[in-house]
């Protein structure tokens, strides 16, 4: 039996697969690639040659509920200004096309038209040209926020069809499974646990990941944070960490982990205890202090002094005076 011929009807079909197919092996090829957000712009943008879009959004996302409404915790974006999400978060409870996409998981949404849901989304979306858009939402497995992807085109340009949409729903499955496998890896590797209280930043402070009860428990130490970005506090240098910051009556601990920041909330750890006198020399010496003028305010003999600085450091694990200050100083 002959091959059947092709319709020209299904030639934008076949096209699409193709296209689609392509774009799923160039995102499983860059896997591997540093995570963060230049990672899923780079993907997104493996996506535009066959959906194309003018702008896009993507982030986690709270569905909100009766004391809290839906907010945007960490995004990236493309073609957006910097105060985007912001904004957003500002008018988030009145966002009915956004409330569509949560109520249909891993469904392409479309809209069209900037008049549909009230003068403060109507000013928005005019603001930002999103005459046409699109989204995905999706669960983002143990961190008890949404991860979405949206897409936007101006009113010069067509609405999003059908094709497009069903590719995007398939892209974005691929997108978020790659993206949730890359950051388990990272909070699961060694010296890290799984569980609640996690987020992931960029050295800049630009938060990568974070689950919802790292972001609460942020909000509440910090008032009127929304995300984005780690409060200025949070954000340590390279050569400071791993480092262990006391907030309320929780510990938050702050970790290198590759080129980003691993940060993690929990109950507050038992600090080695040095015994008063090591702890007299060691605060003493911090100060600048020689081992002679720290004997003589003691009443300890020179070697002494010694080897309570050196006991000192070996038990809380520094290795120079500025370690010893500075760990001193955190554990109060």
């Amino acid at each position: 039996m002959p091959p059947p011929e092709d319709r020209p009807e299904d030639a934008p079909v076949i096209a699409a697969l193709s296209g689609l197919s392509r774009c799923l092996l160039d995102l499983h090829a860059s896997a591997d690639q540093p995570l963060g957000m230049q990672w899923v712009a780079r993907a997104l943008e493996t996506l535009r040659p066959l959906v194309p879009f003018d702008r896009a959004w993507w982030g986690e996302c709270s569905t909100g509920d009766a004391s809290e409404p839906p907010l945007n915790w960490q995004h990236g974006s493309i073609g957006l200004a910097a105060s985007f999400a912001d904004e957003w978060n500002e008018i988030g409870s009145s966002d009915e096309f956004a409330r569509a996409t949560m109520g249909q998981l891993g469904v392409a949404c479309r809209s069209s038209g900037h008049d549909s849901a009230g003068p403060a989304i109507e000013g928005f979306s005019r603001r930002h040209d999103l005459y046409h858009a699109m989204a995905v939402t999706l669960e983002l497995p143990d961190s008890g926020l949404m991860f979405f992807v949206s897409l936007y085109r101006g009113d010069n340009e067509p609405a999003f069809d059908g094709l497009e949409a069903t590719a995007f729903e398939a892209y974005c499955l691929h997108l978020r499974q790659i993206w949730h496998r890359r950051l388990q890896q990272l909070l699961r590797g060694p010296g890290r646990r799984a569980g609640e209280g996690f987020a992931l930043a960029e050295a800049t402070g630009r938060v990568v990941y974070l689950d919802h009860a790292f972001a609460r428990a942020l909000r509440h130490e910090f008032a009127g944070w929304q995300g984005h970005h780690l409060p200025p506090p949070l954000v340590r240098p390279a050569e400071l960490l791993p480092a262990t910051l006391r907030l309320g009556g929780q510990a938050l601990t702050v970790a290198a982990c590759g080129a980003l920041l691993a940060l993690s909330w929990g109950r507050r750890p038992s600090a080695p205890a040095l015994a008063p006198r090591e702890r007299a020399v060691a605060v003493l010496y911090a100060e600048g202090q020689s081992y002679k003028a720290i004997a003589a305010r003691l009443d300890l003999s020179p070697a002494t002094v010694r080897t309570y600085l050196r006991d000192a450091y070996l038990q809380l694990g520094v290795r120079n005076k500025v370690e010893l200050g500075a760990r001193l100083a955190r554990d109060g």
